[in-house]
């Protein structure tokens, strides 16, 4: 069975990237020798679900930021790319989930942006949610869970306050249970 996680950082006001898509404030948080579990949870997935914007900032880093991972980027676009570890997705994303699964991917981590997560959450596709809420008002931007969103109950997992001020929150989506109604 696969399993989705949405592993993100936001803002304290909610927000994953300036109105640009600039993510420079997150440098806020560069400390020598930590990063946040990120190598650990980067070692337990298979492969990586990202929009195309997402996709585009990720490209203007130095190195390939998803190195021996598969990507999915959900675009509507022509994009192309010479990576073989890039594969443009435009179906409707229950559609490309089943189609991932079926490739063999078990563990799945979606990175952003926040029309993607929002298409995930509309169809109850994320199973954990690790967000790392940085302490930095940013006024605006784009929103981790722009609206409108469905509602989600979800149980914490863990919890983990860093020196730099961040706070990191494991939570796990909530299995809806059919309520059976005595007549």
């Amino acid at each position: 069975m696969t399993k989705v996680t949405l592993y993100i950082a936001a803002s304290l006001d909610g927000y994953i990237a300036r109105s640009d898509g600039g993510i420079d404030w997150l440098s806020i948080l560069h400390t020598e020798g930590e990063d946040y579990g990120y190598t650990d949870f980067y070692e337990s997935i298979d492969a990586i679900v990202l929009g195309s914007k997402t996709y585009e900032v990720g490209l203007g880093f130095d190195e390939w930021p998803y190195p021996e991972k598969k990507s999915f980027v959900f675009t509507q676009r022509p994009l192309q790319s010479d990576r073989e570890d890039v594969t443009f997705v435009s179906d409707t994303v229950k559609s490309a989930l089943a189609n991932i699964e079926a490739q063999g991917y078990e563990n799945i981590w979606l990175v952003g942006g926040g029309a993607l997560i929002n298409s995930f959450l509309q169809h109850s596709l994320i199973d954990e949610y690790i967000i790392s809420t940085i302490p930095i008002i940013l006024g605006g931007g784009i929103q981790l869970f722009p609206p409108p969103s469905p509602e989600e109950e979800l149980e914490l997992i863990s919890s983990k306050q860093y020196s730099t001020g961040l706070l990191q929150a494991h939570y796990r989506r909530k299995q809806k249970v059919e309520k059976i109604h005595n007549s």
